[in-house]
Formats: C-alpha cells, sequence, structure tokens
C-alpha cells in the first residue's frame, strides 16, 4: 500500500486563488440606481445628444418641460414651457403650455410673509391663457386657480396692514387695508380689513371715519368675527345702527339751495373709494353761494389771517383728489375780514 506524500505549497497556492476568483465571480451584481439618481428613457432621449434640430421641436421641448415640472424643478419647467409658446402659440399643445406655465409659478408661492412674486406671475399667466384661449378645456381650473392668487394677494396686504397696526403705523396700515376693500371687497378677508381700518381710523382721533366704517361692516358682514369688538367700539363711539337717512343741505349748480339724502353707511368707505371722504363731501354740498356770503365775509382756510389780499380762498374751493379720507386738505369756512380764521 503506497503512502501518499505532503501537497505541494505551490499547488495550495493555486487552488485558494481559484476558489476566491470563482467567489468572487459568483457574487450577487449590485442593483442599478432607481428614482431620480438615474434617468428614464425619455430623458434619455431629451437630454442626451441634444441637436438644433431638437431645441426647436414642440414634442420634445414639451417633454423637457414636464420632466423639470414632475421633478420638481419649476424655474426650468418655466423657461422650457414659455420656450414652447414663444415658438408655437399655434400649436395645439399651447393652452396646456400656457396652463402649466401658470401652475408651475403657482408652485413656487411661499407663505403670505414672504414675495408674492410667484402669485402675481401665475395670475399673469392664467389671466393670458382666458383672454388667448377662450373656452379652453382648463377654464374651469384657471377661474378656481385665479380666486386663490387673489386670496393670495388680499391675505398679503392684510398681513402687512397688521404689521404696520402693532408698529402704530397708522396711516400705512389704513392703506393697506384700504387697498384690500378696494381690489377684493367680494373675499372673506375683507371683512377683517374693514374691522381693522375702523380701529386705524379710531387710533388717528378720527371718530366719525370708524364710526362709518364699523357701521358699514355690520351691514356688509352682518356674520363676521368681530361682531362682538366692533359693537363694543360702537358703543364707545356713542353711535348707534342709523334708523333713517341723513339729509345735507346742498346747492344746484344754479346756487339755489336744495338738499340731498345720503344714508350714513353710503358715505363710509364706498364714498371715499369715489375721491372724497364724508366730511369733505359733506363740506363740499354745503358751500355756500357766493352772492349769499355777506360784503365783510369772504372763505379762508381754518388756521389762517382772513384778508383781502391775505389768505382768502378763490371763489371757487377744489375739492381734494386724495383716494383716501387720510389726505386731509384745511377745510374752508365763512369769516371776516381782518380776522384770524
Amino acid at each position: 500500500m503506497t503512502v501518499a506524500g505532503p501537497i505541494p505549497p505551490f499547488f495550495l497556492l493555486l487552488v485558494s486563488t481559484a476558489l476566491i476568483a470563482a467567489v468572487g465571480c459568483s457574487s450577487t451584481p449590485k442593483p442599478a440606481a432607481t428614482g431620480n439618481q438615474s434617468l428614464s428613457s425619455t430623458d434619455e432621449r431629451i437630454f442626451i445628444g441634444d441637436t438644433i434640430e431638437k431645441n426647436y421641436d414642440p414634442h420634445v421641448i414639451m417633454k423637457r418641460a414636464e420632466s423639470f415640472f414632475e421633478r420638481g424643478n419649476y424655474p426650468e419647467a418655466i423657461i422650457e414651457y414659455q420656450h414652447f409658446l414663444d415658438l408655437h402659440r399655434a400649436h395645439t399643445l399651447a393652452p396646456y403650455a400656457q396652463y402649466k406655465l401658470g401652475e408651475s409659478h403657482f408652485k413656487m408661492v411661499q407663505t403670505v410673509d414672504r414675495d408674492q412674486e410667484p402669485a402675481y406671475n401665475a395670475l399673469e399667466a392664467f389671466e393670458k391663457l382666458r383672454k388667448d384661449f377662450p373656452g379652453s378645456r382648463y377654464d374651469a381650473e384657471v377661474a378656481a386657480k385665479i380666486r386663490e392668487c387673489h386670496q393670495l394677494m388680499a391675505q398679503r396686504d392684510f398681513f402687512v396692514g397688521q404689521f404696520y397696526y402693532r408698529r402704530e403705523a397708522y396711516l400705512a396700515a389704513a392703506h393697506r387695508f384700504e387697498s384690500v376693500l378696494r381690489e377684493y371687497p367680494n373675499l372673506e378677508v375683507a371683512s377683517d380689513s374693514l374691522y381693522y381700518l375702523a380701529l386705524t381710523y379710531h387710533e388717528l382721533g378720527a371718530e366719525d371715519w370708524a364710526r362709518d366704517n364699523l357701521l358699514l361692516l355690520a351691514e356688509r358682514y352682518p356674520t363676521h368675527k368681530h361682531q362682538k369688538e366692533s359693537r363694543r367700539l360702537l358703543a364707545k363711539l356713542n353711535a348707534e345702527l342709523p334708523t333713517q337717512p341723513k339729509t345735507f343741505a346742498a346747492l344746484s349748480p344754479q346756487g339755489e339751495s336744495a338738499h340731498r339724502t345720503v344714508s350714513s353707511a353710503n358715505t363710509s368707505y364706498l364714498a371715499r373709494t369715489n375721491g372724497a371722504s364724508p366730511v369733505t363731501q359733506t363740506a363740499a354740498l354745503s358751500r355756500p353761494s357766493p352772492r349769499d356770503t355777506p360784503p365783510e365775509a369772504i372763505l379762508c382756510q381754518l388756521g389762517t389771517w382772513c384778508g383781502a389780499n391775505g389768505s382768502a380762498l378763490a371763489q371757487e374751493v377744489p375739492a381734494p383728489s386724495a383716494r383716501s379720507p387720510l389726505a386731509l386738505t384745511p377745510q374752508p369756512a365763512l369769516c371776516r375780514l381782518g380776522t384770524w380764521c
């Protein structure tokens, strides 16, 4: 019986190397990258090997824009949608591109305490869609989006107005609240703006304007959320809801006396938006005719010396042109010559 000799070291080294190589080759390959790390087949056709012809092809441009939009790269999507519209305004996909352009801007809108330029851009894009492509299939969606843009803008102005109000910058606050009432009277934030506008006038000492706005608030928005506070402020101002319209003395164009009936609510904010405050409007209505003025008395500005060659006003005193009651002008008064008015 023959006994085998020892295995040579060289043979052992050769066998171990072969085993290591076999194990390495038989290991499971790593899975290919998925998700955003890899390009889809559509992306490969769009982004790889671009040519001049592809840059003008409407389908390629649209696919590129859609790819950017789906990834959330809205600035790039805006560029591509606009590029499509610049080159292919008459294409069958042009209304869709205009709609997605507005959507891309709208997706970039942040909270009301941030810049609202994306909301303005979205509104412009949606309104252009309704103008350039009337009756498109996106009309209902566009109407809803336009209303959302208006709400964002109104909330932005109201937010800034509240900021100024808390900082006691009442003139700036009133300007913002009036802007909401003028531009977005049918939105929910309008009632809040009207209430804070009344508070602002109260802080400024314009009690008549504060009362008028509180009365208008109760009339126009009877279910607003500031009912208790507004009634408390009305009580503080000793104001009651009007039961009969007020009658102001007025003059006809020929200078003859006449009467005009104006309700208290209608002489508040609505009158001011037409160019004059209730106080200015009342003063203008009750201005006397030159022939009714005694010879020794003329119209002068309050707080000035009333003289023939001094600060006497002309026979016709122009009404203030400011759109807001905050732009106050000295009121005329009938004073004797040679006296302080």
